[in-house]
């Protein structure tokens, strides 16, 4: 009997205390993400900003009755009033109109730009982290001559090269954006690769791509969280950047950055014209990198102390 009731005697583990009694399951990391991004006010505030952009960009059309291209030649550099909130520009347009309007343009720019960064970025550093050796060796310095090269630089030649145009520039901003992520998930996987599960995996026979799939990239996930959010912010920035410079999206399209190139020429005798946009480009950034630092806090352990 006594034998028999060792023998059903629970055994203790990570789910059994030494009477036997069994313990909760750890919280998943991602649920205590969750809980410490909560508790950041500034997270809070950037993730309030980004959702009132997006609600702004999807019901455009019920917040304005004026259209984003049409040129009235009667109210021109109207400064703000009941019928127009922001003031209208050089055309007569509507600036509240083409802003609510350009939101759709930037958020569309920032979400193709860093999710095909982020794609490509991190297939060639999971690549090059995981095989080492010559193929890291080639991807690196790929990486390296990127980088040299300032990043609004390299997008206006990518841009003069392919010509000017919104489509152009989301793809400049996307390749300027790669060695970002491939650095960064590279740097991941070597230190994931050595891991006594990834060593396990190999043992037991189970091939290269399998082990990337189910153990290495899940395991670099919150990384690539934090800088896609980051890069959210930047590439609309550089989108901006490239549409002021008259790279980027061209007349009469209602994006962010034209509208302050057609704008700087008025700044002294119609302020409204630039300041609107400009404050619009500035509050997106401040709210996706606000979001960012949040998320690095909550999902970076050493970042808590």
């Amino acid at each position: 009997m006594e034998q028999a009731n060792k023998q059903k005697s629970p055994i203790p583990g990570p789910e059994n205390d030494e009477a036997g009694t069994v313990l909760p399951a750890p919280a998943s990391p991602w649920k205590v993400a969750y809980k410490e991004l909560k508790k950041n006010k500034l997270a809070l505030v950037g993730l309030f900003i980004i959702a009132f952009f997006i609600l702004t960009a999807i019901f455009a059309p019920l917040l304005t009755s004026y259209q984003p291209q049409s040129i009235n030649a009667g109210p021109r550099l109207q400064s703000p009033n009941a019928d127009h909130w922001f003031g209208t520009d050089d055309l007569g347009r509507d600036i509240f109109t083409r802003i609510v309007y350009g939101a759709r343009i930037s958020l569309m720019v920032g979400f193709f730009a860093v999710t095909g960064a982020l794609f490509f970025g991190s297939l060639l550093g999971i690549i090059a982290g995981y095989f080492g050796r010559w193929i890291d060796m080639i991807i690196s310095r790929i990486f390296d001559i990127m980088l040299a090269f300032p990043s609004i630089l390299l997008a206006i030649a990518i841009v003069a090269i392919l010509g000017p145009s919104l489509q152009n520039a989301l793809i400049a901003i996307a390749i300027i954006n790669i060695p970002i992520f491939g650095r960064l998930v590279r740097s991941k996987v070597i230190s994931i690769r050595e891991e006594e599960y990834i060593l396990a995996a190999k043992a037991q026979g189970m091939k290269s791509g399998r082990i990337l799939i189910h153990h290495v990239l899940p395991n670099s996930t919150a990384p690539i969280i934090v800088q896609a959010t980051l890069g959210f912010g930047t590439a609309i920035l550089e989108a901006a950047a490239l549409g002021f410079l008259g790279l980027g999206a061209q007349p009469p399209t209602p994006e962010w950055g034209s509208m302050l190139s057609d704008a700087r020429q008025y700044i002294q005798s119609a302020p409204w014209t630039v300041l609107f946009p400009g404050l619009s480009i500035m509050l997106v950034v401040l709210g996706f990198n606000m979001i960012g630092d949040g998320l690095r806090d909550a999902l970076d352990p050493k970042m808590k102390t």
